[in-house]
C-alpha cells in the first residue's frame, strides 16, 4: 500500500541550462536520508532536471529510463556519477519526470522510452558531458572562494582539491555558497577510447534489488489512492469486432459491483473489489460485433498466405537492402539453396499483471495516474488524448515494472486507458487489473514469420548471391502508427535482422513483405531479429554443410574483415570446445551483430527421440558491447535472453483461430521452468568503443544455435518455432524415411 511522503524543505537556489537543454540545481539544507521516492513525488523539493547537491554532500541524479529489471536505473546515473566525481554513496537516484525535451533518448530521437536495448548506448555521450559540467562549476567555485586558478584544482569523489595548498571543499560544502552559471561551461570529455573511467566499467549492487529482495520496492500494484474502487473489462475477442449486444442484469446482481459501463472495444464492470469486478466481468453477455479485420483469420491461413508471398516474384515488397546485383549471381553460381523457415506468433509473458490506477477530476479536464510503462511520454500523450484535455493536465507517477519486453510500451497504452475511461465514468479513482487470462487473449504478439532465403555458392565455397524475403504481419502500423507514419511505411520492428551487415556478402538483396492481418502485434524483446536472426543462422548452417566447411569456420570466413565478430564467435568456440565430441549430444552455432553489438553462443542438446522433446543442457555465449557500463549486470542482462530465447525457441506459441488467441495462461502458453534452463556460460569481452545494447541480444541467438545443434546430432532441420516436441517427432521420423 502506497503510504504519505513526508515533506521535505529543501530550498533550491538557482540553476543552470545548458546548449542541449541539460540544467542541474544546487540545494541546501539536505534531510539526512534522502529517498529516490520521496524526491519524485514531493514538489517541495522540485529537483531540477539531472543533479543536485545538498549540503549534507548527497548527490540526487535523475533517471530518465523505466526500470523493468533491466538495470538502467543503476547504469544511468553511474554514467553521471563517473564525469563529475561523485561519491556513489552518497548518491541518491531519482525517477525522472515525464518529459521528452528535457529527459528523451537522444538515440531515440529524444523520445522517453526505454526499449530496444538503446537506453546506454543513446544517453551515454549527454550523460558524461553533463556530469562534466557538473563537475566542472564545482571546481569554479572552490576556485573562486580559495582565490586560485581553476587549472590548479582537482577532485576527488565528492571532493575539490588544491593540492599546492592542501586545501579542500566537499561538493555539500560547496553547495552552500555555490554560484552557478547562467550557460553551461562548455567542456571536453575524453574519448572512450582513451577514458580512464572510475565508476564505468565496474561492478556495484544495483539500487533496485534490495526493495525486490525485503519486499519494499513499489510498484503500481502496490498502490492505493483514497476512494478508490476497481475496474475490469470484457474485451473484444478480436481488435475492432466492437460490441453489439451486452446483457449486464446477472453483472449487476454481483456481489460488490458499483456500475457496468460501455466501452468501444468492451464492457467495464466497476465494483468495490477486484474478485467483485472479475466476477461480474465473467457473469456479462455479450454478442461481439463482426465487422473486425481479423476475424476468420487462422495461424495456419497465416501460414499459407505468407508462404506464397514470400515465394511469389510478382508480389510488392519493400526494398529493405540492395548491395551488388544477388539476382545475377545466383544465376552463375554452381549451387543454389533454396529454404523456407517460419517462426510462431509470441507472447512478452511478462510477471508482473498490467494495471494502473486513474483518478480524473470531477469535471474531466485533469487525471492523474501511477503505473510502471516503458514511455511515460507516450502514456501521458495517449492518456490526454483519451480525455481530450491538454498534456499538462496529466500528472504521471512512474513505479517499477515487474516486467515489460516490449509489452509496456505500445502506443495505444491500452491498460492505462482502461483505467482512465472507467474513471471518468464513475467519478472515482480506479485501479484496473489484468488477469492473465486479459493479457493473453489481449496480448500484443511477436508477428508471425515466413522467411524466404536463397542463396548461391562458387566453385570454393563462397557465398555468390544472396537473397531474403522476409514475410510478416505489420508491426508498426498497429502499435506505433505515429512512427510507421514517419518511417512511410518501412517497418523496422518487424524487418530488422533480416540484414547481415558484418558477413562479407556483397552482392545481397532483402525484401520486406507486411501484412495486414487485424493481429494485435507489438515489439518483444529480441524484436524481428527473434525471427529473422533464426532464418539467417539456420540458413548459414545450411550453406556451411552445402560448401562441406565446419560451420564454426563457414562463419569465420564471412567475418574475415571483422574482427570484434570473429573473436566472440572463436571464444564462443574455445568456451565450449567445438571441436570435441559428445556421445548422444549435439553442439550448433550462432552469430549476431545486433545494433553494433557482437554476439555469439553455442548450445549442446540431445532429443529424446520417443517423444521428440529437446533438452539444452548448455548454452555459451560471449558479448562485445563495447564499454560495459556495469559488467555484472550486462551478464546477468545475457543469462536473461538466453532464458528467454530458450522458451520462444522451444515451447512459446501463441496461436489464432478465426481471429481469437487460442491460448489463456501459462498451462497452455509454456514458459520455462527451472528444469529447462541451461548451464550458461557468459564471457564479457570489454573493449573501447561506444557502449551499445546488452538487453536482449542474446535471445535471437538460442533458436538457430538449438537448431543447428539438433542437425549435428540428427541430421534433421528444424526450421520453425517453436520446435515443440511433437514438430520435432514428425521430423525425425520424416528424416528416417528419407535417409531409410
Amino acid at each position: 500500500m502506497e503510504k504519505v511522503i513526508d515533506t521535505i524543505d529543501v530550498q533550491r537556489r538557482q540553476f543552470m541550462v545548458g546548449a542541449a537543454g541539460f540544467t542541474f540545481g544546487v540545494a541546501v539544507g539536505a534531510p539526512a536520508l534522502l529517498s529516490g521516492e520521496a524526491l519524485a513525488q514531493n514538489s517541495s523539493v522540485r529537483l531540477n532536471d539531472w543533479v543536485t547537491v545538498f549540503t549534507d554532500g548527497t548527490v540526487a541524479i535523475m533517471s530518465p529510463a523505466a526500470e523493468m529489471g533491466q538495470g538502467s536505473l543503476t547504469s544511468l546515473p553511474r554514467i553521471v556519477a563517473d564525469e563529475m566525481d561523485a561519491d556513489w554513496s552518497k548518491v541518491k537516484i531519482v525517477p525522472s519526470p515525464a518529459n521528452d525535451k528535457i529527459y528523451g533518448n537522444p538515440g531515440r530521437g529524444y523520445t522517453q522510452y526505454t526499449a530496444g536495448s538503446a537506453t546506454v548506448t543513446g544517453y551515454f555521450n549527454s550523460q558524461r558531458e553533463f556530469g562534466a559540467q557538473v563537475r566542472q562549476v564545482l571546481m569554479d567555485n572552490a576556485a573562486q572562494r580559495w582565490g586560485v586558478p581553476v587549472a590548479e584544482t582537482s577532485t576527488q569523489p565528492g571532493v575539490v582539491l588544491h593540492e599546492k595548498t592542501g586545501r579542500r571543499l566537499t561538493y555539500g560544502e560547496i553547495a552552500a555558497f555555490a554560484k552557478i552559471p547562467a550557460e553551461a561551461p562548455k567542456v571536453a570529455v575524453e574519448p572512450v577510447a582513451t577514458a580512464n573511467f572510475r565508476l564505468i566499467g565496474t561492478d556495484t549492487p544495483r539500487v533496485d534489488v534490495n526493495g525486490k529482495h525485503n519486499g519494499t520496492a513499489k510498484y503500481s500494484i502496490d498502490v492505493h489512492v483514497p476512494g478508490m474502487i476497481y475496474g475490469a473489462i470484457l474485451r473484444e475477442p478480436v481488435d475492432g469486432a466492437g460490441v453489439a449486444k451486452v446483457d449486464d442484469a446477472a453483472a449487476r446482481a454481483v456481489d460488490g459491483v458499483l456500475n457496468v459501463v460501455p466501452l468501444k472495444y468492451g464492457v467495464g464492470v466497476l465494483a468495490e473489489t477486484p474478485w467483485a469486478a472479475f466476477q461480474g466481468r465473467k457473469a456479462l453477455k455479450v454478442t461481439w460485433g463482426s465487422k473486425a479485420q481479423g476475424a476468420g483469420f487462422s495461424t495456419d491461413g497465416g501460414f499459407a498466405k505468407f508462404s506464397n508471398a514470400a515465394k511469389d516474384p510478382a508480389h510488392p515488397v519493400i526494398d529493405w537492402e540492395k548491395k551488388g546485383d544477388a539476382a545475377a549471381k545466383l544465376k552463375t553460381a554452381a549451387s543454389v539453396v533454396d529454404q523456407e523457415y517460419r517462426s510462431d506468433y509470441a507472447y512478452h509473458a511478462q510477471m508482473e499483471p498490467l494495471n494502473s490506477i486513474a483518478a480524473v477530476s470531477p469535471a474531466g479536464d485533469a487525471v492523474e495516474i501511477w503505473c510502471g510503462v516503458q514511455s511515460q511520454t507516450i502514456a501521458v500523450q495517449q492518456v490526454a488524448a483519451a480525455l481530450g484535455i491538454a498534456e499538462s493536465k496529466v500528472k504521471f507517477n512512474h513505479y517499477l515494472l515487474g516486467g515489460g519486453f516490449g509489452r509496456r510500451g505500445n502506443r495505444d497504452a491500452d491498460f492505462v486507458i482502461d483505467s482512465v475511461l472507467l474513471s471518468k465514468a464513475s467519478g472515482k479513482p480506479v485501479k484496473v487489473i489484468w488477469t492473465r487470462e486479459d493479457d493473453i487473449h489481449a496480448g500484443r504478439f511477436r508477428p508471425l514469420y515466413v522467411n524466404r532465403l536463397r542463396a548461391g555458392l562458387d566453385t570454393s565455397g563462397n557465398v555468390a548471391g544472396w537473397y531474403h524475403r522476409a514475410v510478416c504481419d505489420h508491426v508498426m502500423a498497429f502499435m506505433d502508427p505515429v512512427r510507421y507514419k514517419i518511417v512511410k511505411g518501412r517497418d523496422p520492428i518487424a524487418l530488422l535482422g533480416t540484414e547481415v551487415p558484418a558477413y562479407d556478402i556483397p552482392d545481397r538483396t532483402i525484401e520486406g513483405v507486411l501484412e495486414h492481418t487485424g493481429m494485435r502485434t507489438n515489439p518483444l524483446r529480441g524484436i524481428g531479429f527473434t525471427a529473422n536472426s533464426f532464418a539467417t543462422e539456420v540458413f548459414v548452417d545450411e550453406l556451411a554443410v552445402k560448401a562441406g566447411v565446419d560451420p564454426v569456420e563457414f562463419r569465420l570466413r564471412l567475418l574475415k574483415q571483422m574482427p570484434r565478430a570473429r573473436h566472440v564467435i572463436e571464444e564462443t568456440a574455445k568456451m565450449a570446445d567445438w571441436k570435441r565430441k559428445r556421445p548422444g549430444r549435439g553442439l550448433g552455432v550462432a552469430y549476431v551483430s545486433y545494433s553494433g553489438t557482437q554476439i555469439a553462443g553455442i548450445a549442446e542438446v540431445s532429443v529424446e527421440k520417443s517423444s521428440g522433446a529437446i533438452k539444452v543442457h548448455n548454452f555459451w555465449c560471449t558479448i562485445d558491447c563495447g564499454v560495459a557500463v556495469h559488467p555484472d549486470n550486462v551478464i546477468a542482462q545475457t543469462e536473461s535472453s538466453i532464458v528467454y530465447g530458450v522458451g520462444l525457441a522451444l515451447t512459446e506459441r501463441i496461436s489464432i483461430a478465426n481471429g481469437a488467441v487460442e491460448q489463456s495462461n501459462f498451462f497452455d502458453y509454456h514458459v520455462p521452468r527451472m528444469r529447462d534452463v541451461p548451464q550458461m556460460h557468459v564471457k564479457l569481452v570489454q573493449t573501447k568503443n561506444h557502449p551499445t545494447g546488452a538487453g536482449q541480444m542474446a535471445v535471437p541467438l538460442v533458436p538457430s544455435a538449438i537448431s543447428n545443434a539438433v542437425f549435428a546430432l540428427t541430421g534433421v532441420r528444424l526450421r520453425q518455432q517453436p520446435m515443440l516436441a511433437g514438430r520435432v517427432k514428425t521430423a525425425l521420423l520424416a528424416g528416417e524415411k528419407r535417409f531409410a
